[in-house]
Protein backbone atom coordinates (compact mmCIF):
# COMPACT_ATOMS: atom_id res chain seq x y z
CA UNK A 1 0.00 0.00 0.00
CA UNK A 2 1.09 3.75 -1.14
CA UNK A 3 2.63 5.98 1.98
CA UNK A 4 1.16 9.05 2.65
CA UNK A 5 3.02 11.96 3.79
CA UNK A 6 1.17 14.83 4.57
CA UNK A 7 2.95 18.09 4.52
CA UNK A 8 2.23 21.24 4.82
CA UNK A 9 2.72 23.15 1.52
CA UNK A 10 4.71 26.58 2.70
CA UNK A 11 6.45 24.28 5.89
CA UNK A 12 7.42 20.85 5.39
CA UNK A 13 8.07 18.97 7.77
CA UNK A 14 11.47 17.72 7.36
CA UNK A 15 11.25 14.19 8.65
CA UNK A 16 8.63 13.11 6.59
CA UNK A 17 10.03 14.73 3.54
CA UNK A 18 13.26 12.17 4.28
CA UNK A 19 11.12 9.30 4.60
CA UNK A 20 9.53 10.03 1.04
CA UNK A 21 13.52 10.60 -0.17
CA UNK A 22 14.43 7.06 1.18
CA UNK A 23 11.26 5.65 -0.63
CA UNK A 24 12.78 7.26 -3.91
CA UNK A 25 16.00 6.47 -3.20
CA UNK A 26 14.72 2.52 -2.53
CA UNK A 27 13.39 2.39 -6.64
CA UNK A 28 9.58 3.83 -5.75
CA UNK A 29 7.48 5.49 -7.81
CA UNK A 30 5.75 9.05 -5.92
CA UNK A 31 2.89 11.34 -6.41
CA UNK A 32 4.42 14.70 -5.70
CA UNK A 33 2.74 18.28 -5.65
CA UNK A 34 3.93 20.73 -8.06
CA UNK A 35 3.15 24.30 -8.62
CA UNK A 36 0.63 22.70 -11.63
CA UNK A 37 -0.78 19.30 -10.77
CA UNK A 38 0.28 16.41 -9.31
CA UNK A 39 3.44 14.52 -10.91
CA UNK A 40 4.65 11.02 -10.78
CA UNK A 41 8.25 11.16 -9.94
CA UNK A 42 11.33 8.41 -9.62
CA UNK A 43 14.76 8.88 -9.79
CA UNK A 44 16.53 9.97 -13.31
CA UNK A 45 18.93 6.77 -12.69
CA UNK A 46 16.38 3.98 -11.80
CA UNK A 47 15.30 2.28 -15.30
CA UNK A 48 12.72 -0.12 -13.32
CA UNK A 49 11.16 2.86 -11.79
CA UNK A 50 10.95 4.19 -15.49
CA UNK A 51 9.05 1.88 -16.84
CA UNK A 52 6.76 1.73 -13.92
CA UNK A 53 6.01 5.29 -14.00
CA UNK A 54 5.75 5.01 -18.22
CA UNK A 55 3.14 1.86 -17.28
CA UNK A 56 1.32 4.02 -15.21
CA UNK A 57 0.29 6.28 -17.22
CA UNK A 58 0.29 4.30 -20.74
CA UNK A 59 2.92 6.57 -22.25
CA UNK A 60 5.39 4.72 -24.98
CA UNK A 61 9.03 5.95 -25.17
CA UNK A 62 8.13 8.92 -27.58
CA UNK A 63 6.21 10.85 -24.93
CA UNK A 64 8.63 13.19 -23.34
CA UNK A 65 9.13 12.53 -19.88
CA UNK A 66 10.36 15.36 -17.58
CA UNK A 67 13.19 16.74 -15.33
CA UNK A 68 12.26 18.10 -12.06
CA UNK A 69 15.25 20.36 -11.29
CA UNK A 70 15.45 22.71 -8.43
CA UNK A 71 17.17 25.38 -10.18
CA UNK A 72 18.92 26.64 -13.52
CA UNK A 73 22.28 25.55 -12.47
CA UNK A 74 21.21 21.62 -12.05
CA UNK A 75 19.03 22.01 -15.45
CA UNK A 76 22.19 23.13 -17.40
CA UNK A 77 24.16 19.91 -16.51
CA UNK A 78 21.40 18.00 -18.02
CA UNK A 79 20.86 19.76 -21.04
CA UNK A 80 22.47 22.23 -23.83
CA UNK A 81 21.37 25.51 -23.37
CA UNK A 82 22.41 28.64 -25.40
CA UNK A 83 22.37 32.81 -24.18
CA UNK A 84 18.92 32.99 -25.79
CA UNK A 85 17.52 29.87 -24.19
CA UNK A 86 19.31 31.06 -21.26
CA UNK A 87 17.46 34.37 -20.92
CA UNK A 88 14.33 32.86 -21.56
CA UNK A 89 15.16 30.03 -18.76
CA UNK A 90 15.83 32.44 -16.47
CA UNK A 91 12.54 34.94 -17.32
CA UNK A 92 10.12 32.06 -16.74
CA UNK A 93 11.72 29.95 -13.60
CA UNK A 94 10.88 28.55 -11.29
CA UNK A 95 7.16 28.57 -11.93
CA UNK A 96 4.68 26.24 -14.25
CA UNK A 97 6.65 26.03 -17.45
CA UNK A 98 8.12 22.99 -19.30
CA UNK A 99 10.66 23.28 -21.77
CA UNK A 100 11.64 20.73 -24.61
CA UNK A 101 15.71 20.93 -24.95
CA UNK A 102 18.60 18.97 -26.66
CA UNK A 103 19.55 16.39 -23.44
CA UNK A 104 23.48 16.44 -22.42
CA UNK A 105 25.28 12.60 -22.14
CA UNK A 106 24.24 13.01 -18.25
CA UNK A 107 20.70 11.95 -19.97
CA UNK A 108 20.08 8.24 -20.22
CA UNK A 109 19.52 7.65 -23.49
CA UNK A 110 16.43 5.51 -22.49
CA UNK A 111 14.26 8.44 -21.12
CA UNK A 112 14.91 11.06 -23.96
CA UNK A 113 13.01 11.39 -26.84
CA UNK A 114 13.98 8.31 -29.12
CA UNK A 115 14.41 10.37 -32.45
CA UNK A 116 15.28 14.27 -31.29
CA UNK A 117 17.14 13.23 -27.98
CA UNK A 118 15.57 15.74 -26.46
CA UNK A 119 14.13 15.82 -22.97
CA UNK A 120 11.72 18.12 -20.76
CA UNK A 121 12.77 19.72 -18.14
CA UNK A 122 11.27 21.67 -15.56
CA UNK A 123 11.71 24.51 -12.43
CA UNK A 124 8.81 24.50 -10.41
CA UNK A 125 7.88 26.77 -7.80
CA UNK A 126 6.75 24.48 -5.10
CA UNK A 127 8.12 24.88 -1.92
CA UNK A 128 7.73 20.86 -0.29
CA UNK A 129 8.83 19.69 -3.61
CA UNK A 130 12.10 21.84 -3.36
CA UNK A 131 12.92 20.75 -0.52
CA UNK A 132 12.53 17.12 -1.45
CA UNK A 133 14.42 17.84 -4.13
CA UNK A 134 17.20 18.71 -2.76
CA UNK A 135 16.87 15.95 0.17
CA UNK A 136 17.21 13.62 -2.95
CA UNK A 137 20.42 15.19 -4.26
CA UNK A 138 19.24 16.01 -7.76
CA UNK A 139 16.62 16.21 -10.22
CA UNK A 140 14.04 14.11 -10.36
CA UNK A 141 12.17 12.08 -13.66
CA UNK A 142 8.30 12.77 -13.54
CA UNK A 143 5.43 13.11 -15.66
CA UNK A 144 1.80 14.92 -14.97
CA UNK A 145 -0.76 12.70 -13.27
CA UNK A 146 -2.82 12.27 -15.88
CA UNK A 147 -4.74 8.89 -15.34
CA UNK A 148 -4.90 6.55 -18.49
CA UNK A 149 -7.68 7.73 -21.08
CA UNK A 150 -8.31 10.74 -19.40
CA UNK A 151 -7.42 14.49 -20.23
CA UNK A 152 -7.24 16.37 -16.38
CA UNK A 153 -4.61 15.88 -14.01
CA UNK A 154 -5.32 14.18 -11.02
CA UNK A 155 -5.36 16.81 -7.81
CA UNK A 156 -6.80 15.06 -4.90
CA UNK A 157 -4.26 13.02 -3.26
CA UNK A 158 -6.72 10.51 -1.16
CA UNK A 159 -8.28 9.94 -4.53
CA UNK A 160 -4.57 9.48 -6.32
CA UNK A 161 -3.64 6.89 -3.16
CA UNK A 162 -6.64 4.82 -3.34
CA UNK A 163 -6.26 4.63 -7.42
CA UNK A 164 -2.75 4.23 -7.47
CA UNK A 165 -2.17 2.59 -4.21
CA UNK A 166 -0.82 -0.70 -5.52
CA UNK A 167 1.31 1.14 -7.80
CA UNK A 168 3.18 3.70 -6.54
CA UNK A 169 5.33 3.86 -3.23
CA UNK A 170 3.95 6.74 -1.25
CA UNK A 171 2.16 10.25 -2.09
CA UNK A 172 3.37 13.56 -0.89
CA UNK A 173 0.01 15.21 0.29
CA UNK A 174 0.40 18.93 0.31
CA UNK A 175 -3.14 20.08 -0.47
CA UNK A 176 -4.54 20.64 -3.60
CA UNK A 177 -2.77 22.10 -6.43
CA UNK A 178 -3.95 24.09 -9.14
CA UNK A 179 -5.27 21.28 -11.15
CA UNK A 180 -4.05 22.14 -14.67
CA UNK A 181 -0.66 21.13 -16.61
CA UNK A 182 2.08 22.98 -17.03
CA UNK A 183 2.79 25.32 -20.68
CA UNK A 184 5.11 23.47 -22.32
CA UNK A 185 7.83 25.11 -24.85
CA UNK A 186 10.10 23.55 -27.41
CA UNK A 187 13.22 25.66 -27.00
CA UNK A 188 15.42 23.83 -29.43
CA UNK A 189 14.39 25.58 -33.03
CA UNK A 190 16.28 28.71 -30.43
CA UNK A 191 19.66 26.67 -31.14
CA UNK A 192 19.95 27.14 -35.31
CA UNK A 193 18.47 30.57 -34.79
CA UNK A 194 14.82 29.81 -35.07
CA UNK A 195 12.12 31.05 -32.12
CA UNK A 196 10.46 28.70 -29.25
CA UNK A 197 7.47 26.90 -30.12
CA UNK A 198 4.47 26.54 -28.07
CA UNK A 199 3.60 23.20 -27.98
CA UNK A 200 0.99 23.50 -24.96
CA UNK A 201 -0.88 26.11 -23.21
CA UNK A 202 -0.84 25.43 -19.47
CA UNK A 203 -1.01 27.68 -16.28
CA UNK A 204 2.29 29.60 -17.20
CA UNK A 205 1.44 32.60 -18.80
CA UNK A 206 2.81 33.61 -22.52
CA UNK A 207 4.16 36.72 -21.29
CA UNK A 208 7.36 35.93 -19.86
CA UNK A 209 8.32 33.51 -22.76
CA UNK A 210 7.46 36.60 -25.36
CA UNK A 211 4.94 34.60 -27.28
Amino acid sequence: MAQHFEVHPDNPQPRLLKQAAALLARGEVLAVPTDSSYALACRLDDKDAADTLRRIRQVDERHHLTLLCRDLSELANYARVDNRQYRLLKAATPGPYTFILEATKEVPRRVSHPQRKTIGLRVPAHRALDELLMLHGGPLLATTLIPPGESEPMNDAAAIRERFEKLIGGVVDAGACPSQPTTVVDLVPMGDGGEPQLVRQGRGTLAPLGL
